[in-house]
């Protein structure tokens, strides 16, 4: 079989499918090929075991709304994220009312976000709550210090707690729980009933080189040993931690002075069905002072195939693979001249984060259990167990300064003739990935983006793209409500 193809998508993830999907609404007749080096789709960082959040749309997640040095709080992050979550969503409505994606519960479920705070963060929280109350994107939290009101939202919170400690809570019922992996196995059975459509499973590309206006990808079956070359108009690098060395071996001179840095995961999983049953929601809290934003911590409520878990953490660990199933050598073998300095600048900067880290790794499971009771303050070891969770790589690159800084974020680095996108970083990573596959399209198929046919066919699929903050505020009921009704989760009109 030929399998030179107009467009490559390196990894079976939840983006390659998302984009694999979008352009085969846009563009049926796109002869799409996706290569996958593991045994299924979804078994990195889509997986819902591995993925360190599930909705995020910042209705809990504090890292997104900063005090700021006046003693504000900033919130234009948190209102990014809302609306380009809602995107995902919109889309997803979409892909069901098409018949792409199955029953809305198989994949997005209603779980309420709370944030969770004590002592003398409460009154972060009460101006963060304020500060929200000022966009109509977040007129429905509640917040409240009324222990019986939270009891309701949350019990776990106050058994055995202190009846001296302060406490505060921010509730929206509107939150939601996703199973990422399940969108993209979903995405991938319907797109393998179409034409010109293929998933190579156990196939690794470990090399690519631009030849004239195409794309030379290397691939080796990693069953057989069988080596092969590929042909691709467009290649897509959307292999989580593995599009990395792809890119630097890319050359491209986007992707030159990058660096990336590898950070483990580790879950507290609950085994006792009795407190996992007396739990329904998210709730995120605040990272310690001077801990990173990847640190902040949740008790988080999951639907996995249709059952419910309880899960706690992330606690954070180091290990030099790029990815859950990578190499040891995949950090060393990422160290090249163009990117030494900057990577050398962001590990002095970032000595806090080092520390961290060792702290983290030394921890044992006594110590785990001292952070779960800050949120559940009877719970006990035997009801818990750690579970590995996936490998992220945070972005190192150059700041406004020229110095090398570590970013927190997703970024799409693609080539100055749009033949090659790739993808890097984590969070909020899969909640915004139409956002993000909005972005590819918009820089390597701008031409198409700007024609008629593709204009009307986005305003099907994503209703709110390339509309104004205001301009969707003023579509607020109209919009999230028919998207609410289709994905059967909860809405309150403002």
């Amino acid at each position: 079989m030929n399998e030179d193809s107009e467009i490559v998508l390196v990894g079976g993830g939840v983006m390659s499918l998302t984009l694999a999907a979008m352009l085969k609404e846009l563009q049926p007749s796109a002869h799409i090929s996706i290569y996958e080096m593991l045994d299924d789709v979804a078994l990195e960082s889509s997986m819902t075991w591995n993925n360190a959040g599930t909705g995020h749309q910042a209705l809990c997640e504090l890292n997104y709304t900063p005090k700021q040095a006046d003693g504000s709080i900033n919130i234009t992050k948190a209102l990014k994220i809302n609306q380009q979550y809602e995107l995902s969503k919109e889309f997803w409505a979409y892909c069901v009312q098409q018949g792409i994606l199955k029953s809305p519960r198989t994949f997005i479920n209603p779980v309420a976000h709370l944030s969770f705070v004590v002592d003398n963060i409460v009154p972060y929280l009460k101006q963060r709550y304020q500060t929200l109350q000022t966009s109509p994107l977040f007129t429905n939290m509640q917040y409240s210090e009324d222990r019986e009101q939270i009891r309701q939202w949350a019990p776990l919170l106050l058994e055995g707690r202190d009846e001296k400690q302060q406490m505060a809570v921010t509730y929206m019922e509107e939150g939601s729980d996703v199973d990422f992996g399940e969108i993209t196995r979903q995405f991938r059975d319907m797109l393998s009933q179409k034409d010109n459509f293929n998933v190579y499973l156990h196939h690794k590309v470990y090399d690519l080189k631009k030849e004239g206006s195409s794309w030379r990808l290397y691939i080796r079956d990693t069953k057989s040993g069988e080596k092969k070359q590929v042909k691709a108009k467009f290649v897509f690098l959307g292999a989580g931690g593995g599009s990395f060395p792809l890119l630097q071996k890319s050359g491209i001179p986007e992707g030159k002075g990058y660096g990336g840095f590898p950070v483990g995961g580790l879950w507290l999983v609950c085994k006792n069905r009795e407190i996992i049953d007396k739990h329904h929601t998210k709730i995120y809290g605040k990272a310690s002072i001077g801990d990173p934003p990847m640190s902040v911590p949740h008790l988080d409520t999951r639907i996995i195939q249709g059952k419910k878990e309880l899960l706690f953490g992330p606690y954070a660990g180091f290990n030099t693979k790029f990815l859950k199933h990578g190499s040891l050598l995949d950090f060393p073998l990422s160290v090249r001249l163009s990117n030494f300095t900057p990577m050398l600048q962001a590990g002095i900067d970032n000595v806090p984060l080092t520390i961290y880290l060792i702290k983290q790794i030394l921890m044992s499971n006594n110590q785990r259990m001292d952070k779960l009771r800050v949120f559940i303050p009877n719970a006990e070891l035997k009801d818990w167990e750690a579970k590995f969770a996936g490998q992220r790589v945070q972005i190192i690159k150059k700041d406004a300064k020229g110095r090398g800084s570590l970013q927190f974020g997703t970024e799409v680095i693609t080539s100055h003739d749009g033949s090659l996108a790739a993808l890097l970083g984590a969070s909020p990573g899969a909640s915004t990935v139409v956002d993000i596959m909005l972005q590819v399209l918009e820089r390597c198929f701008g031409q198409n983006m700007a024609s008629d046919e593709w204009k009307a066919k986005l305003a099907q699929m994503v209703p709110s793209y390339k509309r104004t903050l205001e301009e969707n505020i003023a579509h607020f009921n109209q919009c999230r409500l028919k998207t609410a009704q289709t994905l059967q989760m909860p809405f309150h009109s403002i």
